[in-house]
């Protein structure tokens, strides 16, 4: 197996051990769960959780256990117990409240809790979600004015 097949499979398998490897899947989970799909005419952005939530019983079960690796990946980047139970607390609230029917799908689309815990962690990092709130640098006008 060559080297690029080699990375890509510790990538997707979680052998490798470098911070922004598990961050990136931890986004990427996330944003599956919170993000992936926009409700045309709503513009409002839903994932798997409220899709696969719709199934009665089973399905906030499913999520809760697809939640619960971005909180065992928090554990992996050294995140303290009171971080790692705000997340836990986060993801009990998403499945109580999303297993009542139809009150809990909507509930699901408002509350987040995956996007919430990738903010307890990347705030434990001390990265930016948002970007630089500063750009180094000389501003310069490019046209002739």
């Amino acid at each position: 197996m060559n080297a690029a097949h080699s990375a890509t499979f510790d990538t997707m398998t979680g052998h490798s051990r470098s911070h922004a490897d598990s961050l990136a899947r931890v986004a990427l989970v996330a944003k599956l769960l919170d993000n992936a799909f926009l409700i045309p005419g709503l513009n409002r952005r839903v994932g798997l959780d409220a899709v696969i939530g719709l199934v009665p019983g089973i399905g906030d079960a499913v999520t809760a256990v697809l939640a619960s690796y971005i909180i065992w990946e928090a554990r992996r980047l050294g995140l303290p117990r009171w971080k790692i139970a705000r997340m836990v607390g986060n993801v009990c609230v998403d499945t109580a409240i999303g297993a009542i029917p139809f009150a809990g799908d909507v509930f699901d689309v408002f509350y987040k809790s995956n996007q919430r815990n990738l903010r307890i962690i990347h705030e434990h990092l001390g990265i930016s979600r948002r970007g630089p709130s500063q750009i180094d640098g000389t501003a310069v006008r490019v046209d002739g004015r």
